[in-house]
């Protein structure tokens, strides 16, 4: 199971690239036809709107599984165990909320607008914009249900409690020495590229 779940998330990477990749070229392109040639896809601005709205839900999807979401543990760092445990809990309990009414609201837009099309593309909105959402909230839901049965089964550790640092003051020294190290060889190597040339 625990690698269909991981197969399941580098597809879900892919798509992301998939997604910035057609992006690109499909506003490029456009681009460049209009000012080149004076000629345009009627569909890029479209499918590249909506390539933008997969695009963020899917990395949504990637980034909470990997705990690499944006966040501030200046408080939290500085509680308690039982302080963050209470946190960790009450958070993931209203995401999880959150998650739910996104969820439920998506299904009822998607069923309001499964009729409704694409003014260039002609594609169903209900499915290809609004099912975004429900894309989204059935594994943001599920991977925030283990989380919380982590927490309550007691197989989270005190630093998993903090998913983020916000400064290198937090990072261990062993691993601040290895990257102020880095950083000096890179600048040795490039002073000695600069002489030599």
């Amino acid at each position: 199971m625990t690698r269909l779940i991981d197969w399941y998330f580098k597809i879900l990477k892919v798509m992301v690239v998939f997604f910035i990749a057609s992006m690109v070229i499909l506003v490029f392109t456009n681009v460049v036809l209009r000012y080149a040639f004076n000629s345009g896809i009627t569909v890029s601005e479209e499918l590249a709107r909506w390539g933008f709205v997969w695009l963020t839900y899917t990395g949504a999807i990637v980034a909470m599984r990997e705990n690499t979401h944006l966040g501030m543990d200046s408080f939290i760092s500085r509680l308690p165990l039982l302080g963050k445990k209470i946190c960790y809990i009450s958070s993931h309990l209203i995401m999880l909320w959150c998650v739910v009414l996104f969820g439920y609201g998506s299904w009822e837009q998607s069923v309001i607008n499964m009729d409704v099309e694409g003014a260039a593309s002609g594609l169903s909105a209900g499915i290809f914009f609004y099912g975004t959402g429900i894309f989204f909230s059935v594994p943001a839901f599920f991977i925030l249900l283990k989380n919380l049965y982590l927490i309550f089964t007691g197989q989270l550790k005190e630093d998993d409690l903090i998913g983020i640092r916000e400064s290198e003051e937090d990072m261990d020294e062993g691993k601040l020495e290895e990257l102020q190290n880095e950083m000096e060889q890179e600048s040795e190597r490039l002073a000695a590229a600069g002489k030599n040339q």
